[in-house]
């Protein structure tokens, strides 16, 4: 499956663990991508992501022709250092959060994924993203 987004990863207990940025066209998924670049995280996939499950966990990639490629609005398509592949284990959505959220997940191809809500301009975006996945057990998908 081929989904309009972004995915960034972490490494988090001694792996590589992803988020997948979700938001309409234009909404700042690459802007937040590149924000989090500069704070240790690493690009797996921008615009487009391959996704797949295997053995109940989520992995994505980016499409062939896109692998090492970030597009920065105002300046051009750049290449950027990417990995081949990572697990999914959260998917933050573009908007603006409530205070205090619930916890929610999503599920994408039958495999159930911790989802967050993310302002894509805040400053301190890159470091909810790494406190979120340090947050979630993605072998169970609970707080930890």
């Amino acid at each position: 499956m081929i989904r309009h987004a972004g995915l960034i990863a972490q490494r988090v207990a001694g792996r590589w663990l992803g988020v997948l940025i979700e938001g309409p066209s234009g909404a700042g998924k690459s802007d937040l991508a590149l924000r989090a670049l500069g704070q240790g995280f690493r690009l797996v996939a921008d615009d487009r992501v391959a996704l797949w499950a295997s053995a109940g966990r989520l992995y994505g990639r980016a499409p062939d022709v896109l692998h090492g490629l970030l597009e920065v609005r105002g300046l051009d398509v750049v290449r950027a250092e990417a990995l081949p592949l990572c697990e999914v284990g959260l998917v933050a959505r573009i908007g603006e959060p409530e205070r205090m959220p619930e916890p929610a997940s999503g599920d994408i191809l039958g495999v159930s994924v911790p989802v967050i809500t993310t302002p894509a301009f805040e400053e301190s975006g890159p470091a909810k993203l790494s406190r979120a996945l340090s947050t979630f057990d993605a072998a169970d998908k609970r707080r930890i």
